[in-house]
């Protein structure tokens, strides 16, 4: 299906009357991060995009937002060593003056408190909202970059003192890893991520195979 045509979707009007509707979609933003890696990097490529589909492009603006940042990560520390921002579509000419502003990132950890961390010296009037968007979504992407090496490298499981620590590197950054929660009560059950695919077994079975492997012992 073309993306001219989009896709058949339902729309809820109230609680008690879907309405199915054929359409375009009024806005549509993506985003993409790609990660490459060499020996001693994460080189992210991330691109936000806002359009209006259903504009042609000429009496009517099409391609709103197209924003390009690029960051280098290094693999030992995860600090960002480099970033580069760059518009290729804006709103308005005084929009890419923004642009250097990113250069801030470099020597920020992706690790915890790096949302935080982007927010206080990009948010708001010190930087482009959608391009600070753009720079926090890299953080995750750097996280699941690490595992995604593991598993190509054939190391299926992250292991590491990292994660010994009842996973100090994902501790609070959801509901699953909240400290003292239900990732931490799996690594002191001896799982591991990526140990046995996804979704990983619950808590509960994880013991229940802990308590089969004891009475077969």
């Amino acid at each position: 299906m073309s993306r001219s045509t989009w896709f058949r979707r339902r729309i809820t009007v109230d609680k008690t009357e879907p309405v199915e509707t054929n359409q375009q979609p009024t806005h549509r933003r993506t985003i993409v991060i790609e990660s490459y890696e060499t020996d001693e990097t994460f080189a992210i490529q991330a691109v936000l995009k806002d359009e209006r589909p259903w504009a042609d492009g000429a009496s009517d603006v099409r391609d709103v937002h197209e924003m390009h940042l690029d960051v280098t990560v290094d693999k030992a520390t995860l600090t960002i060593t480099d970033a580069h921002a760059e518009m290729t579509n804006f709103p308005h000419e005084e929009c890419r003056s923004i642009e250097p502003a990113f250069r801030a990132l470099v020597g920020l950890s992706v690790m915890r408190g790096y949302t935080r961390n982007v927010q206080e010296r990009l948010g708001r009037e010190r930087g482009c909202s959608h391009m600070e968007f753009l720079a926090r979504a890299i953080g995750p992407a750097v996280i699941q970059s690490m595992a995604s090496s593991s598993s190509r490298r054939g190391t299926t499981v992250v292991s590491g003192p990292e994660v010994l620590n009842q996973g100090s590197w994902l501790r609070n950054t959801c509901h699953l890893w909240a400290e003292g929660g239900i990732g931490s009560a799996k690594i002191a059950e001896g799982w591991r991520p990526g140990m046995d695919g996804y979704p990983a077994a619950s808590l509960v079975e994880l013991r229940r195979r802990d308590k089969a492997n004891e009475d077969l012992a």
